[in-house]
């Protein structure tokens, strides 16, 4: 019996096996002209699990002809990286590299990251880092500036079949979508529309796939849709409240409402709350929608917008769901119009370069005599309609415009 994973059995060891990632892999692509040119960089792998970041490492090391060291953030200490500079300055005086992975970097604190830097700066190790966090947030800056950061992207479900079909003939197993075609000599078998189930419910993840597979084959000889529900089980959705998932999902279902595609909103809508969303985080971000991308096209939508939150925060679910949808629906189909979000972020950035202007001396409060006859609020009048022929803004902007009307 092999003992060892069929995801680990199935890891590619040179480029030209890896399958998808094809924005990094290729003529021209970077990871491929890396290796061409033979000159190790400091690299951070950003992408989610099971998309082949370890394995990228690897087979850049082994291009390399350097040392691999591969330590992950949740168990490695202080001690580990000490170790690690041991044995860099011992392949150093052997004239090998020295490249050091590690996996979850965003497991390490400042401070542990920080030990790092020196090494990494005199070329003593070689980085590449693997995280599923957005790193700009994740790791220290000076890392980040010396490192690239290269963008791994969830495999695609076709990319998936093709890794599942390898991993089949590699353990001998028959693929048909003809089940009558079950081999009678008791030889192990997949049915095609069992191998793409295990596709779609893995999510991009190519080592969630070929786990599935693997347990699949496990349970049973012939293996078709069933077979692979019950291996699987119930599939977490692959959202994190607290993780980039989650902002991408937001952020999805703000541009629907923005792009006036009520079917979209809905979808992204129902996502997050199958997910298990904050109900009153959802509802936050459509206030703030329907001010800044519908706003003076309608003003109802944030008294909308508004009542929505509050329903929601009295309600609760599963019902507030029905809030939800039709103040999304709502939204998504209101005419849009950003005058006066527009006008408030050029305010905004007005005010921040010319913050030490003077206010206009008739503008200014005069509490007292002296203020009033040195023209403190000269001309002022407390009345309705009140306005002077003279400029309200400071005199070095009096002829900015910082409201536009598109109406």
């Amino acid at each position: 019996m092999n003992r060892v994973p069929l995801a680990e059995r199935m890891r590619p060891t040179k480029l030209s096996d890896v399958v998808g990632q094809e924005e990094i892999i290729g003529e021209g692509k970077i990871l491929t002209e890396i290796v061409k040119k033979g000159e190790p960089v400091n690299l951070i792998f950003w992408g989610p699990p099971g998309t082949g970041k370890t394995t990228l490492a690897r087979i850049l090391a082994h291009e390399f002809k350097a040392d691999f060291v591969e330590i992950s953030a949740v168990t490695a200490g202080k001690k580990n990286v000490e170790e690690v500079v041991e044995r860099a300055k011992l392949n150093w005086n052997l004239k090998t590299r020295t490249v050091l992975f590690v996996d979850e970097i965003h497991r390490f604190n400042k401070a542990q990251q920080d030990a790092f830097l020196p090494h990494v700066e005199s070329g003593l190790i070689t980085l590449i880092g693997a995280t599923t966090e957005n790193p700009s947030f994740e790791v220290i800056s000076p890392l980040l500036s010396r490192s690239r950061v290269v963008v791994v992207q969830p495999l695609s479900k076709t990319a998936i079949v093709k890794v599942l079909k390898r991993a089949c003939k590699a353990e001998g197993v028959t693929v048909s979508s003809r089940a009558s075609l079950l081999a009678s000599n008791g030889s192990p078998f997949i049915t095609k529309p069992a191998l793409e189930l295990i596709a779609e419910l893995s999510g991009g993840d190519a080592r969630s796939a070929l786990g599935d597979l693997e347990l699949a084959l496990s349970l049973s000889n012939t293996v078709n849709e069933k077979v692979v529900e019950e291996a699987a089980g119930k599939k977490i959705p692959g959202y994190d409240k607290k993780g980039d998932k989650h902002y991408d999902t937001i952020s999805a279902f703000i541009k629907s409402m923005r792009g006036s595609d009520v079917d979209a909103a809905l979808y992204y809508l129902a996502r997050m709350v199958e997910a298990g969303e904050d109900p009153k985080f959802i509802a936050r971000r459509m206030v703030i929608f329907a001010s800044e991308d519908i706003g003076l096209a309608g003003n109802g939508a944030l008294s909308l917008a508004t009542a929505c939150f509050q329903a929601v925060e009295r309600v609760g679910m599963p019902e507030s769901g029905l809030i939800l949808a039709h103040t999304c629906i709502a939204l998504a189909k209101s005419k849009k119009n950003r005058d006066s979000a527009d006008a408030w972020f050029e305010a905004l950035s007005l005010a921040k370069k010319t913050m030490g202007e003077p206010v206009p001396i008739w503008l200014r409060n005069a509490p007292t005599k002296l203020m009033k006859d040195l023209g403190f609020g000269k001309g002022q009048k407390w009345e309705s309609g009140f306005h002077l022929d003279k400029n309200y803004l400071p005199d070095s902007i009096k002829d900015e415009k910082i409201f536009h009307s598109t109406m």
